[in-house]
């Protein structure tokens, strides 16, 4: 595209040509002053001939946040998880529509979203039980400026916008919070506890592998081979708006075979010759290892209730199904587990990930592989060691003693 840059006072511009005219055909120019330098004014003109040559230009529009969000949501219905699409949804009509919904989206500015943030922290909750604060917590308004990033981004990419306002918003600090755990006891107690319950393998892979509970709860026949040991989450089962619906392992690793130990192999066997035996009984065809002895489904929230009811009667510290996960991962990183291993046995996304969300284990093993290498190098070495190292030394030192000794010398002669 032609174009020029000129002074237009004391000040520079720039214009170019665009498109012709559709229907005459003339020539058709664009322009833009205020510029300081000559520099700043090529600079404005080289982005808007490359913004121009992708048909980036953004038409003038009303369109509304609440109809574009409401248009967003139903676009990615099919490229979200079911639990993220529903989620979002529910973050759109509940907290962002009601406040800015009725705002031009081509007016929203990132003070706009930092009011609306403010204002959600203040006062946004929509059922108030009463001990909770009028406010939503850091996290889920976090989890709004997420949501709102990636809109926005989709509505840049639909010409919507010409730029992510998002970007410029400040999203609430979130501390992370350790997750709560068991100790080894008090998973040992649970698994004593359970031991004779009609789940108990279910309970034993989520203690001994960490598996997510839609995992666990969406195992299949044909996702355990018994002979090599191993199992593989193929198609969790969640929990959508109260139904379950299956999903997607979050995360390609996740795909991955998990080895069993032998104990957990064994209950997991023993649970597999019932399962086969209640199908003739009842002559059902589900083919979910952890069902009723009819077929009929477990709901994931049920299995949740159940671990729960399990650790009251055990005398136990009362916690989520997910945070046996946590506990696995802490267990496995104090016995010295490699990251990596505990990484992709948990199905997580990279190493760096589990090496976050389990920082507060790290010192512990700083603390024990300093002792460790700091003893293997500086505390006294066996008998067998102090012999090695004397016989190399000293070995080399006479070698070295005999090529330096004249004729007729002897080395410490």
């Amino acid at each position: 595209m032609k174009g020029s840059v000129y002074r237009k006072g004391d000040k520079w511009a720039y214009r170019h040509d665009v498109d012709p005219d559709p229907l005459t055909g003339k020539r058709c120019q664009t322009s833009k002053g205020g510029f300081e330098t000559r520099r700043d004014a090529e600079k404005a003109q080289r982005a808007s001939i490359t913004a121009h040559e992708k048909g980036r230009l953004v038409k003038s529009s009303r369109r509304t946040v609440g109809a574009f969000l409401e248009e967003w949501h139903a676009a990615m219905k099919a490229g979200m998880r079911p639990t993220t699409w529903v989620k979002y949804g529910n973050l759109v009509r509940a907290y962002v529509i009601p406040v800015i919904g009725d705002t031009a989206l081509q007016d929203l500015t990132p003070v706009r979203l930092n009011l609306l943030y403010a204002h959600l922290l203040d006062t946004g909750r929509v059922r108030r039980r009463d001990s909770q604060s009028p406010g939503l917590s850091p996290s889920t308004v976090a989890t709004v400026h997420r949501m709102m990033h990636r809109a926005l981004a989709d509505a840049v990419r639909w010409d919507y916008l010409p730029r992510n306002v998002a970007e410029d918003a400040q999203a609430p600090r979130v501390a992370r919070r350790p997750a709560t755990v068991w100790t080894l006891a008090q998973l040992r107690a649970f698994v004593a506890h359970v031991r004779q319950d009609s789940l108990y393998a279910l309970y034993l892979i989520v203690v001994t592998t960490g598996m997510r509970r839609g995992e666990v709860v969406g195992l299949r026949r044909e996702d355990v081979d018994l002979d090599a040991g191993t199992i593989v989450p193929a198609i969790p089962r969640v929990v959508v708006d109260g139904k379950t619906e299956e999903s997607e392992t979050k995360t390609e690793s996740g795909r991955r075979p998990r080895a069993l130990d032998p104990l957990t192999l064994a209950a997991l066997r023993d649970h597999i010759v019932v399962w086969q035996d209640n199908r003739e009984l009842f002559g059902h065809s589900n083919d979910l290892l952890f069902c009723w002895p009819d077929g009929s489904h477990i709901h994931p929230d049920t299995v949740t209730d159940w671990f729960q009811a399990h650790a009251r009667a055990a005398g136990l510290p009362v916690i989520r199904l997910h945070d046996v996960r946590h506990s696995y991962a802490t267990a496995a990183l104090k016995a010295g587990v490699h990251p990596k291993v505990v990484s992709e046995r948990l199905g997580h996304a990279d190493v760096g990930f589990t090496l976050r969300t389990y920082s507060h284990v790290i010192p512990g093993m700083d603390a024990a592989a300093a002792s460790l290498v700091a003893g293997l190098i500086l505390l006294a070495p066996s008998p067998h060691e102090q012999a090695t190292v004397h016989e190399t030394v000293h070995g080399e030192d006479e070698s070295l003693l005999i090529e330096d000794a004249g004729p007729g010398e002897t080395p410490g002669g």
